[in-house]
């Protein structure tokens, strides 16, 4: 019985650690933790919260996911906008997606990335979990 997704795992080219961090540490303020020690000589980086975990890995034919995404639930998607056009991101609309406000922005390696914030208290992982419980 699956019970939900531990981690995702982006890919990254080579020495692409400060700018991943840049982006999920400091732009999305996605708390880094430490790769475990036989994982971490192969590069990249984890990025963990209680709730959310986005693990950045070294591919060496490294090619962009342009199409294939995290959708990402968000607080303050406003707020987060700024920050990300502050620190140079492009931001990319798409259709309406009822019940949420939305946008996609690539990580600095090229990988899109969806930020979804509900818009009202229905979509929210509580709500979700109840009610498909």
């Amino acid at each position: 019985m699956l019970l939900a997704i531990d981690h995702v795992q982006l890919a990254m080219p080579a020495g692409g650690e400060a700018a991943a961090r840049g982006f999920y540490g400091d732009v999305l303020g996605l708390p880094e933790t430490p790769k475990p020690p036989h994982l971490a000589k192969r590069g990249g980086c984890w990025f963990e919260s209680q709730t959310l975990k986005i693990h950045l890995g070294v591919e060496a034919d490294f090619r962009p996911a342009r199409k294939a995404h995290p959708g990402l639930l968000v607080a303050e998607l406003d707020a987060l906008k700024t920050r990300l056009a502050q620190a140079g991101y492009a931001l990319n609309d798409d259709e309406p997606l009822e019940g949420y406000d939305r946008v996609y922005v690539d990580d600095p390696f090229g990988n899109r990335i969806e930020l979804l914030e509900p818009l009202n208290s229905a979509a929210t992982p509580e709500k979700t979990n109840e009610t498909h419980a």
